[in-house]
């Protein structure tokens, strides 16, 4: 049996569609990446799938029911984008009061060192770094035992060191047996930790796989250089699928590039592109080709480059404490 199951689920605000028609079904015990430029419809389309938001079409089933009932809420666990704790309590009154809203949860020791938070348990929310009210909020997400998780964009704020450290709390749940739906514009870590992947663009699903079936959907190699060619006659190079800067992931906007600024162009045979570069006179340095990656499959797919410093839309605040509403 699947852990979820949609056919055409859709959102309408209004006049505006933010989810036209998402099919989507993902096995039980697999980890899924859900990936897509601003504005795809990936936050939404989790409420949904959380119960949080009705759809407007389309039906939606996860582990075998209805999303809002209390049975499957029961077994349903979410660690949302903006996400408060009491900063009253300490980290262990905190895992114990969400634990005590399911029928099924985990010892509260045991939630603690799965977070790595078994140092900090004494400590008030309001004395936790970053990082550790992350791993808080992953306490939180499964100290009801659950079956089935969502994490939407779950490291937007770590730095790489508290990211690694996320990730090998999450993997060693996943090992478990337990279902994972995350959503990321971190593609690296859609590549290393996923076993599947769903590509959304425009409210709808454009392509799903493994990491290395989506990047099979592209061909092409990716050539990181620093050089001082203008962005915009780079991209207008035949063979150039898109520039990207690998400090922001962000499309480039046409400016002069500088020797000290690193580009990506993602293009369709490196040859060409760079004897054109080198033909023109222009400088180049730090040159390195690669073969099609995760994020020129996600550009080719959706037509823009992933933004890991968009603009995160609220999100309700509490869904461990809905869990048998």
């Amino acid at each position: 049996m699947n852990a979820i199951d949609t056919q055409g689920l859709g959102k309408d605000y209004g006049d505006v569609t933010a989810v036209g028609a998402i099919d989507l079904s993902v096995p039980t015990g697999q980890v899924t990446a859900v990936l897509g430029p601003n504005g795809a419809g990936k936050t939404t389309t989790i409420e949904m799938l959380l119960g949080l938001r009705r759809p407007t079409r389309g039906s939606v089933r996860v582990l075998g029911g209805d999303p809002r009932s209390p049975a499957v809420r029961a077994r349903v666990g979410a660690m949302l984008q903006d996400t408060d704790a009491p900063e009253s309590l300490t980290v262990r009154e905190m895992v114990d009061l969400v634990a005590s809203y399911y029928p099924s949860r985990l010892p509260v020791e045991e939630v603690l060192a799965r977070a790595d938070l078994a140092a900090r348990a004494d400590r008030r929310v309001t004395q936790l770094s970053g990082g550790q009210r992350q791993r808080l909020s992953f306490a939180l997400t499964i100290a009801g035992d659950p079956d089935l998780l969502f994490l939407d964009e779950p490291t937007a704020a770590l730095d790489v060191g508290a990211r690694r450290e996320f990730w090998e709390q999450v993997s060693g749940f996943a090992s478990l047996g337990k279902t994972i739906l995350f959503s990321t514009h971190n593609l690296a870590e859609a590549d290393e930790f996923a076993e599947r992947v769903v590509v959304i663009a425009a409210g709808a699903v454009v392509a799903e796989g493994s990491p290395a079936q989506i990047k099979q959907l592209v061909a092409g190699r990716t050539v990181t250089l620093r050089t001082d060619a203008p962005e915009g006659w780079l991209r207008r190079l035949p063979g150039v699928r898109e520039v990207t800067r690998p400090e922001t992931a962000g499309v480039v906007d046409g400016a002069p590039a500088t020797p000290s600024r690193a580009l990506r162009l993602h293009v369709v045979e490196a040859e060409p592109v760079l004897r054109a570069v080198f033909a023109a006179g222009h400088d180049v340095t730090d040159l390195t080709v690669a073969e099609a990656s995760l994020e020129d499959a996600f550009v080719h797919l959706t037509g823009a480059a992933p933004d890991p410093t968009h603009d995160r839309p609220a999100s309700p605040a509490a869904y461990p404490q809905e869990a048998l509403r």
